[in-house]
């Protein structure tokens, strides 16, 4: 059980996390740069405003300064999430790289045991197998899906990154917030991005500079620094499978802003994956009374 019991508040935090994070599917498919670049400005511009909330907030800044080898490590693994969930965007669409990237609360129960101690929950098992039938129902059809399959690989790919980096960064979420992990984390991927720089035209990239500033501020600010949060009061498990409203809202995003249409099977899955959150967040509920 998490150190800090969850209230209502607490649920409602994690799902504005989530609505904010789902926006970097419309955001990948609409801007037009390589991932690598994508990914340091997303950075770069992210680091100034988490240093002046820290700031703001009176909190420690010293602690982004210290090269410590689980958070570089960890920052590592959201790197590779990145770039690679952003790849998979580009060459298929929102719905198929979110999708495949929402293998991760399956891959997380299953790797939690490993670090964090205890047993492999049952329940996790189950909960992670609905949510599969739920992404199975989302997908357009097995033709699609063997038309996308390196999109759907490194969807796949980019889940495995991000499960790591979060059980890795579980424990430093009781000694550090979130807005301090992820300056740390934006830290160091703006200085593993930033040769890729060389070899890109500067002036592309303030063409579209109010959606690589939406991406830095709301996604990345915003949306992971709250998600790091959550995790002082849900374990990693169960938020990555609260988590799982995230393609649901991103295909929402997609429609609105890309016109993504979905298709019928979007309902099926999302009540599948609806039916998981519930569940997860009863049972959570229920433990700690």
């Amino acid at each position: 059980m998490p150190p800090h019991s969850p209230r209502p508040f607490h649920y409602l935090q994690l799902n504005l996390a989530i609505i904010f994070i789902s926006t970097s599917g419309a955001l990948g498919r609409f801007i037009s740069l390589p991932p690598e670049v994508t990914i340091f400005w997303r950075s770069a511009l992210a680091l100034p405003f988490l240093l002046f909330f820290l700031k703001l907030t009176k909190q420690a800044i010293r602690p982004i300064f210290r090269w410590h080898g689980a958070y570089f490590v960890s920052a590592l693994f959201l790197g590779l999430h990145w770039v690679t969930y952003f790849y998979s965007l580009q060459w298929s669409n929102v719905a198929i790289a979110m999708l495949s990237l929402f293998t991760f609360p399956v891959i997380t129960a299953l790797l939690e045991p490993f670090f964090v101690g205890g047993r492999l929950q049952w329940r996790h098992l189950i909960l992670g197998g609905l949510t599969l039938m739920g992404i199975y129902f989302l997908m357009p059809s097995f033709a699609l899906a063997a038309m996308h399959g390196p999109a759907i690989g490194l969807g796949i790919f980019s889940a495995l990154c991000y499960a790591l980096r979060n059980l890795i960064l579980k424990r430093a979420t009781q000694a550090h917030s979130g807005s301090q992990l992820m300056a740390i984390q934006v830290t160091v991927l703006s200085i593993c991005f930033a040769p890729f720089l060389l070899q890109h035209d500067v002036g592309d990239s303030l063409a579209q500079w109010p959606s690589l500033l939406f991406l830095a501020v709301f996604t990345t600010v915003m949306g992971h620094s709250l998600f790091l949060y959550s995790l002082s009061h849900f374990s990693v498990s169960t938020a990555s499978i609260i988590s799982s409203l995230q393609p649901l809202y991103g295909i929402v995003i997609a429609y609105v802003f890309l016109k993504e249409v979905p298709h019928w099977g979007v309902y099926v899955g999302g009540c599948c994956i609806v039916l998981a959150v519930v569940w997860e967040s009863w049972q959570t509920a229920k433990s700690i009374k």
